[in-house]
């Protein structure tokens, strides 16, 4: 039996397997670094941001909503003044930002 030159030749060990990851390893760093890392650290500041939430800060909802947080519920709640007499119950985690941070009472 005649072998062809594709059965021939050598497969090249096992740096050849390993050289092939090295592409597939890198991709994988570069998502990393460029995607995933920057995604877990705004919502870790997201979550610090909503957990310091106190009466009288000013606030904006995902849905545009711009009030005053007149109550700090335990249960994942605010209440929020939107308008003179005008307050409704918010989501804790909807809030995008915070315009006006009242200082601590000492």
């Amino acid at each position: 039996m005649f072998a062809t030159p594709a059965f021939a030749q050598d497969i090249g060990g096992s740096g050849g397997a390993f050289a092939s990851f090295v592409p597939l390893i890198l991709i994988f760093a570069i998502m990393y670094f460029l995607l995933i890392r920057p995604q877990q650290k705004k919502l870790k500041e997201h979550r610090a941001m909503v957990e310091a939430l106190r009466r009288g800060d000013t606030i904006v909802t995902q849905g545009g909503v711009i009030g005053k947080v007149t109550k700090v519920k335990e249960d994942g709640e605010l209440e929020v003044e939107i308008a003179e007499g005008v307050r409704v119950r918010v989501v804790r985690q909807t809030i995008t930002s915070v315009l006006n941070k009242t200082e601590p009472a000492d």
